[in-house]
């Protein structure tokens, strides 16, 4: 589990995946590796996420990180550890989740922005929490007041992250890594241009670079 947490903080980029046709799965994993962002959410809001992750986790596994998101009960948690997922995303913070991932050995970073979230979150054993959705609670500004009452937390922040704001939030001392969708965006994966996925994957690994340096 902290191998899979460290890597996070080294690649820094979560890209949030929604896979509607289990074929584009390899196709799009391995634009995102080459564009250097081997890391990847996919996402439990289509029928197919389960599938997605199987074939991403049995073909990819030794190129990349594969986890799931948008995991709201424990079925979606087992379905998902089952099939092959290293770290499991929560909107929110769920117990039945939080006890899934830890009798598996998973990292699970949940959704929280309230204090009140967050310390529920962390009084279930948990240090890395996503921000969602960042840009409605507040964005980079909230993310520094909440760095002086919750010191050893990480943050991901994800919704309204992009290209244009990714810096900002990188640069922030609690920020581990950021979630996005915007260099696998639909149009993307349903015309198949996977050309953007790996170019924009690309930029935002060299921000990542920039800011190691």
């Amino acid at each position: 589990m902290s191998n899979v947490a460290e890597f996070i903080s080294e690649v820094r980029i979560v890209p949030v995946v929604k896979l509607t046709d289990v074929k584009t799965t390899l196709p799009v994993m391995e634009a995102l590796i080459a564009g250097n962002v081997p890391v990847a959410e996919i996402t439990f809001r289509t029928d197919c996420a389960a599938e997605a992750i199987r074939l991403a986790a049995e073909n990819l596994g030794e190129k990349m990180l594969v986890g799931a998101g948008t995991v709201i009960d424990a079925r979606q948690a087992e379905a998902a550890i089952a099939n092959g997922a290293r770290f499991i995303v929560s909107p929110g913070y769920s117990e039945a989740v939080n006890g899934v991932c830890r009798a598996n050995g998973v990292l699970y970073v949940p959704g929280a922005v309230t204090p009140t979230e967050i310390m529920q979150a962390y009084a279930g054993g948990n240090r890395i929490i996503k921000f969602f959705p960042a840009s409605v609670y507040g964005g980079t500004a909230a993310l520094k007041a909440l760095g002086a009452p919750f010191g050893d937390i990480k943050f991901v922040p994800t919704g309204g992250v992009n290209a244009a704001n990714l810096k900002d939030f990188l640069a922030l001392p609690n920020v581990v890594a950021c979630g996005g969708s915007w260099m696998v965006a639909d149009k993307f994966i349903k015309e198949g241009d996977y050309a953007a996925v790996t170019k924009l994957s690309a930029e935002a690994a060299e921000i990542v670079q920039s800011l190691k340096k």
